[in-house]
């Protein structure tokens, strides 16, 4: 049934959006030099953002080979980026598709759909243009998230998505500024994290919304949800073939990675914006305090 009341503050400030949307987008066909030549010695993440800064493999790279594991790694981050998007597009039609499409909600959500649909294709045009393969997440994370559209709703599912995209920015806002970045991956971040922004305060709003209206069962299942599904955010930033590239097996990676304490501070650096945010909000609980900490989200202690 499509939906006739329109809620008063979510349609000003869909329409505060909309109007941001027209006035100031990017088209990454226009507005990035494809042809443009990779720099030869610059970084494509700062070092010390790598999975693997500090750990004894890491120490027995050379240079070379660490700028090497720094593409791969920014190529495994934009591909399973643009998994998110994907999941995220699915959400978006499938609220959209019982909505009223009068609404300025409705329309916003639409050309968030719009953003994404151009995020996705820039992320994939800067993974083949570095040379990488495409990585995204495991097969088997692939199959489950199958199952996201259909027992994710509300408060959870926005919050779910903020995870996904504000622990994006905040790496990507570092990386925009650093002159040490290739420049292909500095303008890709730069136009990401400028159009992300419109979408973050949708989903806050949306999240802040959901809760006023959960009772004590849905309370307890959104905690759980979200937390489930943020660590699998988490998880899957870094596929582990990543360390072929440098002659790593990928388990050695991964075991390294999953015990350097300088990857949990990066991931939980990350997160510093969103999980108070989610915290004031409630939506930060015990039912899913094992999976925020596995996740690296929240200290372990």
């Amino acid at each position: 049934m499509t939906r006739t009341l329109k809620d008063a503050g979510r349609e000003k400030t869909a329409e505060r959006l909309l109007k941001s949307s027209a006035n100031k987008f990017y088209d990454p066909d226009v507005d990035i030099d494809w042809d443009a030549p990779l720099v030869p010695g610059k970084r494509y993440i700062p070092e010390h953002r790598s999975s693997l800064y500090g750990t004894e493999l890491w120490e027995k790279l050379t240079p070379e080979q660490r700028i090497e594991l720094g593409k791969h790694e920014v190529a495994s981050v934009a591909t399973t980026g643009l998994w998110f998007e994907i999941l995220l597009m699915q959400m978006l039609l499938k609220e959209v598709y019982a909505a009223d499409p009068t609404s300025s909600h409705a329309q916003y959500a639409l050309t968030e759909v719009a953003d994404e649909c151009r995020h996705s294709t820039m992320f994939a045009r800067m993974s083949a243009r570095i040379g990488c393969p495409v990585y995204g997440p495991v097969p088997a994370l692939r199959q489950l998230a199958k199952l996201m559209p259909a027992i994710s709703y509300g408060p959870a599912r926005y919050g779910a998505i903020l995870v996904a995209e504000e622990v994006l920015d905040r790496l990507q806002r570092e990386q925009m500024n650093d002159p040490e970045i290739q420049p292909l991956v500095r303008m890709v971040n730069r136009i990401h994290v400028l159009e992300e922004a419109r979408h973050v305060t949708f989903a806050r709003e949306e999240v802040t919304r959901g809760m006023a209206k959960l009772n004590r069962a849905e309370l307890v299942y959104q905690q759980f949800l979200i937390a489930f599904i943020s660590y699998f955010v988490t998880r899957s930033f870094i596929n582990p073939n990543v360390y072929k590239a440098v002659g790593i097996r990928p388990r050695d990676g991964v075991e390294a990675a999953l015990n350097n304490p300088n990857w949990h501070q990066t991931i939980g650096w990350a997160g510093d914006k969103i999980m108070p945010f989610l915290q004031e909000a409630g939506l930060v609980g015990k039912p899913g305090m094992y999976f925020w900490k596995k996740s690296f989200l929240l200290p372990a202690k």
